[in-house]
């Protein structure tokens, strides 16, 4: 009689029959299983020894159960990611959670080239000048509403020319007369010296800083024979052909200020009621 060859587990004769050895201990196939097979994380089936069976992250598949939780195709041989526990192809996660271009309407898959601004996104081939039609890239741009030039277009279509020297304002620059001007180019008149950021006035249509127009063209003061300019102490008092700064209004005798009170003319002096009256 031949020698007893038995499964380990169930006692049951392995003779004809197939088996697996494991430490040397043989058991039959349904033992096998049922003490070594992992569970399929998906069915929660057994995966029997002859199934080809995909490890992810602590967890078992069967191969035909390893599937994008979204369109269902195989994970098998294709990339995935897990989203929230589930399992989802390339196309599914960038579908769902990619941006999309704003001009073509197609997914900006990860990793590709791309440009954002504004909130949108774009494919760096679609992100174009509305002017010329030529890929923007990463050269500089100008957004006007809803559409995006190149440098060399905006300014040749929209940006203001200096009312001075006729070329165009990138950017700065002031307002003279309703105009644009470049901050270089708006210059007193009389000295040249630069008007942008300090006080200036006008005579005709031609601005002056405060000491040129001052000089040439601002009345005296009969008191103390500085220009009156408006600026800094600006009131004055006016009186028949002369002109006082408000502080330099007084008394020519006491000196007592005069300002909203009645005075005497004598000559070349004017006198508070006072002095007057002596």
């Amino acid at each position: 009689m031949s020698e007893p060859f038995d499964c380990d587990s169930c006692k049951e004769s392995l003779y004809g029959r197939k088996y697996i050895q494991v430490d040397d201990v043989p058991r039959c196939i349904p033992c096998y299983d049922r003490l070594y097979a992992n569970t399929c994380q998906e069915c929660k089936e057994l995966i029997e020894h002859n199934s080809r069976e995909l490890y992810y992250e602590d967890r078992h598949y069967h191969e035909h159960c390893f599937r994008c939780s979204r369109c269902s195709c195989s994970l098998a041989d294709e990339p995935f990611t897990c989203q929230e526990d589930a399992l989802v192809c390339n196309n599914c996660y960038c579908n769902e959670f990619s941006s999309k271009c704003v001009a073509c309407g197609k997914t900006v898959m990860p990793g590709s080239k791309r440009l954002e601004y504004g909130g949108c996104v774009w494919h760096e081939e679609c992100f174009v000048c509305c002017g010329c039609e030529q890929p923007i890239g990463a050269q500089s741009f100008i957004p006007d509403k809803s559409k995006y030039y190149c440098v060399p277009c905006y300014e040749g279509r929209f940006a203001p020319r200096c009312a001075h020297c006729k070329q165009i304002l990138v950017q700065g620059g002031v307002t003279y007369r309703d105009e644009p001007w470049h901050k270089e180019c708006f210059l007193c008149t009389g000295c040249k010296v630069q008007l942008a950021g300090q006080p200036f006035t006008t005579q005709g249509e031609d601005p002056y800083c405060v000491k040129c127009f001052s000089n040439l063209y601002a009345q005296k003061c009969s008191a103390c024979d500085k220009p009156i300019t408006g600026f800094g102490e600006g009131k004055y008092i006016s009186f028949e052909e002369r002109q006082w700064h408000q502080p330099c209004f007084k008394c020519s005798e006491c000196s007592v200020s005069l300002v909203g009170a009645g005075f005497f003319p004598d000559g070349t002096k004017i006198l508070c009621k006072s002095c007057n009256a002596k």
